[in-house]
């Protein structure tokens, strides 16, 4: 076992309560975490609250297809994915890795080839991980300079704010999700915001304050009534790629 290993959370879903046993017992030898679910319900469910490093997803599930679930789990997740499965048609591995997934193993499989496809799957995602923190530190928007690594904001005439970490953390969402509509739970990173709920909205006034020339006809933040907020700007990332 890898020291870092060790505080890694393996989801499986699979319907095959001695192919999961079996599934369990050789990753928990290796040291992982493990959380079984038998059907993609409970999986979709139990992703509400965990947050696993990778999920190994057998494609032959009685309650959804898992090329369905396979989907629906990366929209939700940005684990790692596996496909386990039985079906030996090349079209269907196929479909899956253009779908999302990392890599797939088919039945029936030996289990330490499985337990180092995981590990491999988890140094590529760590080490580009890892690069693009080095190259996304520094984002620029509409003549802004935001360093996400001091919180430190440049305006376009070379003005130098600190922000509170209130605010830099707002910021880093929205330049994590240019052009799209975020619900404030989703600004506010949790599930369980009151509807009267009023303190994203002093964190969007007080953000916009630093931003916009005049906040009653904003550039930057958008409201969309009923919806949430939407940052509006091309982002670029010096020594990176731009995010429209």
């Amino acid at each position: 076992m890898k020291e870092n290993e060790a505080q890694k959370l393996i989801a499986i879903v699979e319907d095959d309560p001695d192919v999961a046993r079996i599934i369990e017992q050789v990753l928990r030898d290796f040291g992982f975490r493990t959380a079984w679910s038998r059907s993609a319900t409970d999986l979709l469910r139990r992703l509400r609250t965990l947050a696993p490093d990778l999920c190994i997803i057998d494609l032959g599930l009685p309650d959804m297809d898992g090329l369905e679930v396979m989907q629906r789990v990366r929209s939700q997740s940005a684990c790692g994915i596996v496909i386990l499965t039985g079906r030996a048609h090349v079209s269907d591995r196929v479909m899956g890795l253009e779908l999302g997934a990392d890599d797939y193993v088919l039945k029936p499989f030996e289990p330490r080839e499985l337990v180092a496809r995981v590990r491999s799957i988890l140094r590529r995602r760590e080490g580009a991980a890892e690069a693009e923190g080095r190259s996304r530190r520094i984002a620029e928007f509409g003549g802004w300079r935001f360093n996400l690594a001091n919180n430190t904001l440049h305006s376009p005439g070379g003005e130098e704010q600190v922000l509170s970490t209130s605010e830099a953390d707002l910021l880093k969402v929205f330049i994590q999700n240019p052009n799209r509509i975020l619900r404030r739970e989703q600004l506010m990173g949790t599930r369980d915001l009151s509807p009267t709920d009023r303190s994203i909205d002093v964190r969007i006034s007080r953000l916009r304050r630093r931003l916009e020339p005049s906040e009653d006809s904003p550039e930057f933040i958008k409201t969309v009534y009923g919806a949430g907020y939407l940052f509006l700007a091309a982002i670029a990332w010096p020594g990176g790629d731009a995010t429209a």
